[in-house]
């Protein structure tokens, strides 16, 4: 009796372990989340010095095997959730106890911007979250990554633009530095917006530019929904519209008139139009076609603006108020032995400063508008606006010596009438190689190109004729000798 007793309690046991496992095997698994404790994503706005992109959600779940894990699944920008999930970046996940998880999430910054998103959690068992509802109770809101955060412009900042009765012209957020990502908010494919005219939404346009035909005052603003800040909005435009072929265009100078060259080139930006051609002197730039010319050049401009319909012409004498100035020596130039060139430069400056150069070396005392060369060598002269327009100008020059014997090298320098190792023009070239080494053993030279500036100033003589011992090897051959240096 006891054995079968046995048995029998045996048989009950298995049988309810397989109930149970029947029972955990057809259970519901479940994932329910807690609200979010905001009412739209506005991610991007700076916060300590940062784009702000951190949210939280907290859910609790039952029912699933060990190995599950947990996403944030958001929806398209209709509020549908695709086959192929658009999953939230999981910046952290705590565990708060077995059946419950917090999952700290960004949005992606490339996220097309929309009122009637939803979120939820998604497992990686096919179980997934309803939606999850905001603070407002609402299982759809608006989700938006902030690309751009600045106000920007648009007519290329100009604050007029005028069309023909009858056409129309094109008004477009600025981008002139497309290289620059964050310069303007054209440069995210992602953003729209919102056109305004006279403080009135024109409806339907969300690109970045906008077809005008009718007179009035127009501005945009970057389209972030309900995470929208009047903040993110472009200059103000009036616009006008003009008959007739006597349409007003105006140019403007960005560094001003008169401009000083020395800042870099000014832009030349005329009326609004839909076509450009550019004159300067009244001849026509070519290849020039925008509504924009940069130059550094003072004349005359003029541009004929095309408006649909009409045009206009205008105008402005652009005045430099830097200086004019040359020089009265070629490029390069030889002189004899004991022979001096006497070279002067020319210039309308205001309160000007002169400063030589010979082989990179300032020239200490010369200071006027003229330089008498005694030596050859490479000449650099900077001529110096000090008042107005403060600007500098500078001219380069060569002066050789006399043609040498294409044999010879000459073994002794004499600082005082020729203080340059002068060596024949067939071992001056980039396929040569120079090298010159003290009695020390210090190589003191080692160049390609050798270009006749040798010794450079502030050579450190400490004997009364230095030896120095040079080795030349090129096309030309290979020539070693020694070069005495005399005071």
């Amino acid at each position: 009796m006891m054995k079968k007793t046995t048995l029998s309690l045996k048989s009950l046991f298995v049988l309810g372990v397989f109930l149970f496992t029947v029972y955990k095997s057809n259970a519901q698994a479940t994932i329910s989340a807690s609200k979010f404790d905001f009412v739209n994503i506005c991610a991007g706005d700076f916060v300590n010095g940062k784009p702000f992109n951190e949210y939280n959600v907290t859910f609790t779940y039952s029912d699933f095997t060990a190995d599950v894990t947990f996403d944030v699944e958001i929806s398209d920008e209709n509020g549908v959730f695709l086959a192929t999930p658009l999953l939230a970046t999981k910046l952290e996940v705590t565990n708060i106890s077995t059946s419950q998880q917090k999952i700290k999430f960004a949005i992606p910054v490339d996220l097309k911007g929309s009122d009637t998103y939803s979120i939820r959690i998604r497992s990686n068992k096919s179980v997934n979250s309803q939606r999850i509802k905001n603070f407002s109770n609402n299982d759809t809101f608006s989700v938006y990554y902030k690309n751009y955060v600045d106000s920007f412009s648009i007519n290329n900042q100009a604050s007029t633009a005028t069309f023909c009765s009858g056409g129309s012209l094109t008004l477009s957020i600025d981008n002139p530095t497309p290289s620059v990502k964050e310069s303007s908010p054209v440069n995210y494919s992602n953003l729209k917006y919102i056109w305004y005219k006279d403080e009135v939404v024109v409806s339907g346009q969300s690109a970045a530019s906008l077809a005008v035909n009718t007179p009035g005052s127009y501005y945009a603003k970057i389209d972030y929904g309900k995470c929208s800040d009047n903040n993110f909005s472009s200059n103000r435009v009036t616009v006008t519209s003009s008959s007739g072929s006597g349409a007003s265009v105006s140019i403007s100078s960005s560094l001003g008139n008169p401009f000083c060259a020395n800042g870099g080139n000014t832009v030349l930006t005329a009326t609004s139009g839909n076509s450009y051609i550019w004159k300067k002197d009244g001849v026509v730039i070519s290849g020039v076609t925008s509504r924009t010319y940069a130059t550094n050049e003072a004349g005359v401009y003029t541009v004929d603006v095309n408006f649909g319909g009409c045009s206009g012409s205008g105008s402005i004498n652009l005045i430099s108020n830097s200086f004019d100035a040359s020089i009265d020596v070629a490029e390069e130039t030889t002189i004899n032995e004991g022979e001096t060139l006497s070279v002067t430069v020319t210039d309308d400056a205001s309160s000007p400063t002169y400063e030589w150069y010979l082989n990179g070396n300032l020239i200490e005392g010369a200071t006027s508008d003229t330089y008498v060369v005694s030596f050859r060598g490479k000449y650099r002269v900077k001529v110096s606006q000090a008042g107005g327009c403060i600007s500098t100008k500078e001219f380069t020059f060569k002066v050789n010596g006399p043609p040498s014997d294409a044999t010879v090298i000459p073994n002794i320098i004499q600082l005082s009438t020729s203080p340059y190792w002068n060596i024949p023009k067939e071992y001056q070239n980039e396929s040569t190689k120079v090298i010159i080494i003290s009695s020390n053993g210090e190589k003191v030279l080692d160049v390609v190109n050798y270009q006749g500036d040798w010794p450079q100033t502030g050579l450190d003589i400490k004997n009364i004729n230095p030896v120095f011992y040079y080795v030349i090897k090129g096309d030309a051959g290979e020539k070693k000798g020694s070069i005495t240096v005399l005071k």
